[in-house]
């Protein structure tokens, strides 16, 4: 399974609470599998550039059509406002009618926490 590594596109202030943010996505079809790999690399260059933003990866499992990501956030608030601007914004509505499940989990930890590791991911979704 590909997982890209972990990206920091800033860096915490050593003891901050970071706000953690985990998803899981499975598509309908292959073909909207597809879709959202084809959309992940725009949403991915979004995420390098968003104020509040201190980590992400991704795992893909395209032939099982589920999709799994990983963020660390300065605050809630820093992660509705990328969630709700720029590419993310239109590509996720454009993408909910093709999933089948979609799961969240949030959770917070000290900076010195980061990179996150995927077994508390995964074990929370």
């Amino acid at each position: 399974m590909p997982t890209a590594p972990w990206t920091v596109p800033n860096t915490p202030p050593r003891h901050a609470e970071v706000h953690v943010f985990a998803s899981r996505f499975e598509t309908r079809t292959l073909w909207g599998a597809l879709k959202f790999f084809v959309k992940t690399p725009s949403v991915w260059r979004q995420v390098n550039e968003a104020p509040g933003a201190y980590g992400a990866t991704m795992r893909a499992a395209l032939l099982r059509r589920t999709f799994w990501t990983l963020s660390a956030w300065e605050s809630p608030a820093a992660l509705k406002a990328f969630a709700r601007s720029g590419t993310h914004a239109p590509t996720a509505r454009g993408l909910a009618p093709l999933m089948r499940d979609a799961k969240f989990a949030t959770w917070t930890v000290t900076a010195e926490d980061l990179p996150l590791d995927w077994s508390e991911a995964l074990r929370r979704l």
